[in-house]
């Protein structure tokens, strides 16, 4: 599978905006979008006129990024969305969220979705008692993400408890620091997820 290898800073700055890809670093003075928040390339301060389209695709390229996912993997998720019930852009961020690296991040075990990417596909963690390293898989209402109890013993997981003590978790789910686990309460409503994010632009978009 393809994958990003250059530095996701110059993702923010082309974006225009901080999508807080690395974590705890994009809080603290070495942030590189807070050093430089002008887009990577040459002749990047001369302004230009933004098209309709050229709006939609930097909404859409924001999203996919944030979260990770590639073009083709991105488009699929929005085919989905467009059958099920209620608004398309809202039904392809909840799918998103709903992906299980993006709620091991939100739990708090990881700092960043990259590192929790990371730790899903190394095999840490078991959704409903089965182990599981597949970042995309769909974690559904009710299901318990824990880590296995074979990687607790782990340096990084002794520490855990106390980052998702201090991690701010969403209403839609629950964790329990001293166990390392946390459940799915439900699914998230459009105010519980990214607020930055327009996601009428992206259905524009595929829309065209």
């Amino acid at each position: 599978m393809a994958r990003y290898n250059d530095a996701v800073c110059r993702i923010c700055r082309r974006e225009g905006l901080k999508l807080f890809l690395k974590g705890s670093r994009c809080y603290s003075r070495k942030c590189a979008f807070e050093r430089r928040s002008t887009p990577p390339g040459m002749n990047t301060m001369r302004r230009r006129k933004v098209s309709e389209y050229g709006l939609q695709l930097r909404e859409k390229q924001k999203v996919r990024k944030s979260y990770s996912v590639l073009e083709r993997q991105f488009r699929n998720y929005f085919e989905k969305a467009e059958q099920h019930k209620g608004m398309t852009g809202e039904n392809l961020l909840r799918m998103l969220e709903m992906r299980l690296d993006n709620v091991v991040f939100r739990m708090g075990f990881a700092s960043s979705r990259a590192q929790a990417r990371q730790l899903v596909s190394h095999g840490h963690f078991a959704v409903n008692g089965r182990p599981t390293n597949v970042p995309s898989f769909g974690v559904k209402v009710g299901d318990r993400i824990e880590v296995r109890d074979s990687r607790r013993g782990r340096e990084y997981f002794k520490v855990a408890p106390e980052t998702m003590k201090a991690a701010q978790i969403p209403e839609w789910v629950s964790v329990d620091p001293s166990k390392l686990s946390g459940t799915v309460l439900a699914e998230p409503a459009r105010e519980q997820m990214p607020l930055e994010f327009n996601e009428q632009l992206v259905v524009e978009y595929y829309s065209r």
